[in-house]
């Protein structure tokens, strides 16, 4: 059996269901609400969670149901990862399909969940829950400055 770890050893194609989901690394980044300029298709994120979005845990409260609660939540494939130029640059997916590897805070590196969040790398304690936003409240004001590249 080889010790190479399987996101070393297969393609994002080649990976089993349980292997592609254990990439996530739990940083929440893909469940906070995103805005795209129509002229430059260039993609902001917002300080905005999914309803979902446990603020802590930086994971999905309700994963395996959430398409009940919301509809247009995004299931990332291999052509989707190809597609989404909006993921984050230290998103797994998108490191291994451009060919990088997992960085050292990833928790299939680290052993830890937690690295994530001391890295840096997560949205732990940046985000308001959609639901907690006032009846006024515009996605354009919770706009942050730069573009997702």
């Amino acid at each position: 059996m080889s010790t190479t770890p399987f996101w070393q050893r297969k393609s994002l194609a080649e990976m089993s269901w349980p292997e592609w989901e254990a990439l996530c690394d739990g940083c929440g980044q893909c469940c906070r609400h995103k805005l795209e300029d129509a002229d430059s298709g260039e993609v902001y994120p917002t300080r905005v969670a999914c309803q979902l979005l446990d603020a802590h845990s930086c994971q999905c409260s309700d994963y395996a149901n959430r398409h009940a609660t919301v509809p247009d939540c995004i299931q990332l494939t291999l052509a989707k990862v190809a597609a989404y130029e909006w993921l984050p640059t230290t998103c797994a997916y998108r490191r291994l399909y451009h060919g990088g590897d997992l960085d050292w805070w990833h928790p299939l590196v680290s052993g830890d969940p937690e690295t994530v969040h001391a890295a840096g790398i997560s949205v732990r304690g940046q985000l308001v829950n959609e639901k907690e936003l006032p009846a006024s409240a515009e996605l354009e004001d919770y706009l942050e400055e730069s573009p997702w590249t």
